[in-house]
């Protein structure tokens, strides 16, 4: 576990005041070095600057990091006249999707505006004994955004006949027994003329995609629709997504396909893997649950899911942090597959692809606890000169899965980042 740019046993001041003059949108306060996000409807929080931050790797990752967290939020000295959750100390992570191998991270910006109905405020964090964050730092010079140019795609690990095959070995191996589901995830890559500034994605991602989550921490990026943990004054709530169908773009025809999924027994069995790996990782920390007995179907844009909201009360606020209890849940079926021993075996024998960050918890936690974090699904990662991104999908095969069709799904999953690539 590695820390910075603070070493020690550093104190932060931390002071929150309403704001009155909110941007209608937060992203356009943002500067293009190191801007920070989590988002859905306008509302959430951007951030910049470094006030620290921790690396952590490992079985040990969340551990650390809540460590960490929990300290640094004890020496801390935070004046907070909003008292929402978001406000006064926070800080934005991303987790890797498995042990090994892959780098976890949890920054505190120095600078934070937050947004949440008809309330918003402004945070800044500095080291005691620092000067006073200054008017430069929270008035950040806004650069124009140069959207990227010549964007092409090319295979990432395996091109679409190799995970083909990849995919009808899962189907074989769950028919034979071995398992129940596995997700079974790909990437694509893409390459620009120039870096990319994250900010273009982002606005696009937030603007298409509204009723999703869009995020950025240090390089990963994306508009999630499934909330892996969210808690909040003691009540706990996790958004289950598995089953997917693609969109038309005719409502008749997508209102046929949203009861054709509410009907599909492929579907239904996915969903019900995802759902009960999310109530049994919940039982423990929660003293009463609400699961209902059958999903609802969520339109996007460009995709409809199988969902299923999970809600429960969290025994002990004081020591069950929201990222305690993402690591709880951390990985559901919707991201690993059931038995998840057995699906994790085999999504590192035969996937081909360093999963890093992908499908990992990504989002933010405040001085309390409360805190949201989703999975980094429809997401990319930003990687060497930041001219090259990796763009993921993934799908849950199960045993009535079809090669072709879990192709197509996937192919239909990469369509909100890599349109918020598009240069117009």
């Amino acid at each position: 576990m590695t820390s910075a740019p603070i070493t020690g046993d550093p104190s932060l001041v931390v002071r929150t005041v309403a704001l009155d003059d909110a941007p209608a949108s937060l992203l356009s306060r943002v500067p293009a070095e190191g801007p920070l996000a989590w988002l859905r409807r306008g509302d959430g929080l951007v951030g910049w600057g470094e006030a620290a931050v921790v690396h952590t790797a490992g079985a040990t990752r969340f551990t650390d990091a809540d460590k960490w967290w929990s300290e640094l939020v004890g020496r801390a000295e935070v004046t907070d006249g909003v008292n929402e959750p978001g406000s006064g100390l926070v800080c934005f992570g991303s987790f890797a999707f498995g042990d090994e191998p892959g780098s976890s991270v949890l920054v505190v910006p120095r600078v934070v505006i937050g947004r949440r109905g008809d309330r918003a405020w402004l945070t800044t964090i500095e080291l005691a004994g620092a000067p006073s964050v200054d008017s430069a730092a929270v008035d950040a010079e806004v650069t124009q955004i140069v959207p990227p140019a010549n964007v092409l795609f090319a295979d990432g690990a395996r091109n679409s006949d190799e995970w083909l095959a990849v995919v009808s070995d899962a189907i074989g191996r769950i028919e034979a027994g071995a398992l129940e589901k596995v997700v079974l995830a790909r990437d694509l890559i893409a390459t620009t003329d120039v870096p990319i500034d994250v900010r273009w994605p982002l606005r696009k991602l937030s603007r298409d995609y509204p009723m999703c989550w869009t995020f950025h921490v240090d390089g990963l990026f994306g508009a999630t629709p499934e909330m892996l943990v969210r808690r909040e004054r003691g009540l706990v709530t996790s958004r289950v997504l598995a089953g997917t169908i693609r969109r038309t773009g005719a409502d008749e025809r997508d209102l046929a396909l949203a009861a054709t999924l509410a009907r599909s027994s492929k579907d239904l069995e996915e969903h019900e893997y995802a759902v009960r790996s999310v109530a049994d990782a919940l039982d423990p920390h929660c003293s009463s649950m609400n699961v209902p007995e059958a999903p609802f179907v969520l339109h996007l844009p460009n995709v409809m899911h199988l969902a299923t909201d999970v809600a429960g009360v969290v025994h002990d606020s004081a020591t069950v942090s929201s990222l305690k209890l993402a690591e709880a849940l951390h990985p559901s079926a919707a991201v690993g597959g059931t038995p998840t021993p057995a699906a994790l075996a085999l999504i590192d024998e035969i996937e081909g692809m360093e999963r890093g960050r992908y499908a990992g918890p990504v989002g933010w936690m405040d001085a309390t606890g409360d805190g949201e974090w989703g999975l980094a699904l429809r997401s990319a990662e930003i990687v060497g000169d930041g001219a090259t991104v990796r763009l993921f999908a993934g799908c849950g095969i199960v045993a009535d899965s079809d090669a072709e069709a879990e192709l197509a799904e996937s192919q239909a999953k990469l369509v909100p980042v890599r349109d918020s690539l598009a240069g117009a």
